[in-house]
Formats: structure tokens, sequence, C-alpha cells
């Protein structure tokens, strides 16, 4: 099983969202990472045959996926940024209408359905109409759909926006189930959900792919170029112009704070484990006021 990428442009009039991005994907669950506006769901929309490439080519085991349009769609299953439901359907209501679009045999639908509700911990809210859910539930039942089909390729662009912390920890261990025997790609500019979720890692920024590889060889790209230490306040606003500033903490009077790049030679530090928000932030993939804290 491959997915493979081969130098994929996509320009909307004078605007090149994407520019000459290779990989390939194979088994497991890939972690796409950039700040918005990066081309993460531009890619995905791509990849799930919602829009096409201006040049390139995205093949699965060899084949264009949109010279065989259909065969490849039945292996997908896709959650898009923006996904909605309509609120007067239920739970099953809705997985009815998804299962029959996506023509599993009505035999099986309903077993299917049952599944995907007891998968995404839903069971107790079959009946409920998808107003009453919650922010987190609605991701769940959008992984639902997804899924439905017993997809090859999952496909979930920001499935954690507006997740609170135990509905992220749930949504961690669902996808965790799935990269065993799928590709899974994940899109989110959240560093903390690659790092918990995925072993592989696609870096992008401006339409571009800076690298791609192992979540823990990325990691060790910056390994003694992460510092911790406590400097005054003064200090912090000088330090904070020169270096990158991944975390702080204000204390009575001063500012406790890790940073990444070459040592400050006007502080007393320490090195710090790096973390792979140290090696995006280091890498360069987030935007000069992103970086600004406080």
């Amino acid at each position: 099983m491959e997915l493979r990428i081969e130098r994929l442009f996509k320009s909307y009039r004078k605007k090149e969202a994407l520019q000459d991005v290779s990989f390939t994907l194979r088994k497991g669950i890939y972690g796409l990472l950039g700040e918005n506006g990066a081309g993460k769901s531009t890619l995905m929309r791509m990849l799930a045959t919602v829009d096409f490439p201006t040049k390139g080519r995205i093949c699965y085991d060899k084949r264009d996926i949109f010279a065989v349009d259909e065969t490849y769609r039945s292996l997908i299953g896709y959650m898009p940024q923006d996904y909605n439901v309509y609120p007067g359907f239920t739970a099953t209501d809705f997985l009815e209408y998804m299962g029959a679009l996506k023509g599993i045999p009505q035999k099986k639908l309903k077993d299917r359905i049952s599944e995907v509700l007891e998968f995404v911990n839903l069971s107790d809210a079959a009946d409920k109409k998808v107003k009453t859910f919650s922010g987190g539930m609605k991701r769940r039942i959008g992984i639902a759909q997804a899924i439905m089909n017993e997809p090859q390729i999952l496909i979930l662009d920001e499935p954690t926006a507006g997740l609170d912390p135990k509905e992220r920890i749930r949504f961690s261990n669902i996808i965790s189930d799935m990269g065993k025997d799928k590709i899974v790609l994940l899109s989110t500019h959240i560093v903390s959900d690659i790092e918990a979720i995925a072993s592989e890692l696609i870096v992008m920024k401006k339409g571009n792919v800076l690298e791609t590889g192992a979540v823990d060889t990325l990691v060790q790209q910056v390994k003694g170029k992460v510092w911790e230490a406590v400097v005054s306040q003064e200090t912090y606003h000088r330090l904070r112009k020169e270096r990158s500033v991944i975390h702080l903490k204000q204390m009575e009077k001063d500012v406790q704070v890790c940073f990444v790049g070459e040592k400050y030679s006007d502080v007393k530090i320490s090195q710090a484990e790096p973390t792979l928000e140290d090696y995006y932030i280091f890498a360069g993939g987030i935007t000069e006021s992103e970086k600004k804290v406080g």
C-alpha cells in the first residue's frame, strides 16, 4: 500500500497554494504540521479528490487517483476541516445517509453503524439529534462517517479543533488504534496533538514541504539547542527579540523562560531535553509574529 505525491502544484489565480510538494505515505499515522495557510487543507482536498492539482500527480499503488476515480474513492475516508451535519438528523440517521452514499449494502449498514458508533464512543447517543451534540461529539461523528466504508486511507483535516483536553485524549486513542493497517494522514497546527499520535511528520510552510521524517529523528536535530533560564523582566524582553521563546512562566519579579537556538551569553542557562514543539519553532514552522509570547 503506497500513496505517492509527485511534484504537486496548486494555483488559485495569482496565489500559489502548493509548490512542488512531494512525499510518499505507507501504512502508519502521519502528522501534517504547519501554521494556518501553510497549504494543509488544499493538499488534503486533493488527496480526497475534492480538488484537482494545477500540476503534478497523486498515485495510489502506481495508479493516478483521478484516473481510477471511483475505485480510489471507495478506499478513502475523509473528514474536512469545516464539517457540518444537518442538525435535525440523529447520529443513526446521519450515518445511514452517509453509508448509502458510500454504497454500503443495506443488510450490512445497520451492523456497521453500531460498530462505528461504539468505536467512537457514541453508542449512547445513537438516537440523539446532532444539534444537541457537544463539539467533541460532532468531531467524533465526523470520524464515524469517515470510517463507515472501512477505508484503507483516512484523511483527517484539523480533527481536534475545538476539543477540550479529555476529548483530545479520547481522539488520540481512537486514531492510534487505526494506524496499524491503514494510511492515516492527520492535519493540525497543534504540535502536541501530532506528538501524541503520529510517528512520522510532514512539516509545511507557505505551500512548501520543509521536511519529512520520523518524529524522534526530527526532534534530535535540536538536541543541544534548547535552553531554560530564570531572567529579569528587562533581560527577558531583550532575549525574546533575539531568540525563539517557547514557554515562559511569570514569577514574582523574574521570568522563567525556555527558548531554542544558540546559547544566550548574558544569563545563566541550563540545557533542556528537546520536544517536537522545539524542533518546529527552530525549523521555522511558525511565523515571526507567532513566536512572540506575552
